[in-house]
């Protein structure tokens, strides 16, 4: 009998062991750094963004002598940008909505295509128009934000209004709470539109290989999912399967119900 509850002791604690082991190697991000005390990560390209249709761009033009470079700004007001609730107490340059032809119409210079070009292509450009008639004009090119998606196993999955050029997959994780415990970090997948293409590429947040690839910098309108692992997975089919038991025992008790009642009826008769 001793032997016995000995050895279903040892079970237990292997079991409880090797489950604990499993979480820890399940959460935890970067898993192939974890002998490394210091080093350097990989070095992914360029984050710069490329303006597509729909962007919201702030273009300020400016010179040593004020007057000079005035006319190729649009007026001030007190408009509200793009997703704002209320207007704006201060004035404040108007922005411009890059069409779906990828152009913008600046006061002077006219129509700009500004589509597939960084911020700092269209200052080139801009200031390369303004320097026909402003000595050593200066341009500043704002993009006003974007929009990203991020949905599945986060603890607030929601769109997320970016308000910088450089925002990347960590970025919009912790913007979103990061993920649930039931989150896949294994498989995180960011869904793209590139030359008119719903395009998609898997990130591994256990391998810090992720900072070198394409996807790690989001861009407009991308949309990143967490897919949920297979706990999560057999827990819902559990669900469903007791959901389903628990409907089928109501309407069987249900139906006996009616039946003994109609029988008692019947009896009483």
């Amino acid at each position: 009998m001793k032997f016995r509850n000995l050895i279903i002791l040892a079970a237990v604690v292997i079991a409880m062991t090797s489950c604990k082991t499993s979480t820890e190697n399940t959460l935890s991000y970067f898993r192939n750094l974890r002998n490394s005390e210091s080093g350097v990560m990989p070095q992914g390209s360029e984050y710069e963004i490329k303006i597509v249709p729909e962007d919201e761009l702030a273009i300020l033009v400016s010179s040593k002598v004020p007057e000079a470079s005035v006319m190729f700004n649009q007026p001030q007001a007190n408009y509200s940008t793009r997703g704002e609730y209320s207007a704006q107490a201060t004035p404040r340059i108007q922005t411009y909505i890059v069409d779906k032809q990828g152009d913008i119409v600046m006061p002077v210079i006219g129509k700009l295509n500004v589509a597939g070009k960084t911020t700092r292509e269209i200052e080139q450009m801009v200031s390369s128009r303004v320097s026909a008639s402003v000595k050593d004009p200066f341009v500043r090119v704002e993009l006003m934000g974007f929009n990203v998606d991020v949905l599945g196993e986060v603890k607030n999955p929601h769109r997320i209004h970016v308000g910088s050029e450089r925002f990347t997959l960590l970025d919009a994780i912790s913007a979103a709470g990061d993920l649930t415990e039931y989150g896949e970090r294994s498989n995180v997948m960011v869904i793209r539109e590139e030359n008119g293409k719903q395009m998609y590429h898997r990130l591994n947040l256990a391998d810090s290989n992720i900072f070198a690839s394409p996807y790690f910098y989001l861009r407009q309108n991308d949309v990143v999912y967490v897919e949920p692992n297979q706990i999560r997975i057999d827990n819902s089919k559990y669900n469903q399967n007791n959901a389903y038991k628990l409907t089928v025992i109501s309407t069987v008790v249900s139906a006996v119900s009616v039946i003994a009642s109609l029988v008692i009826a019947l009896a009483v008769k």
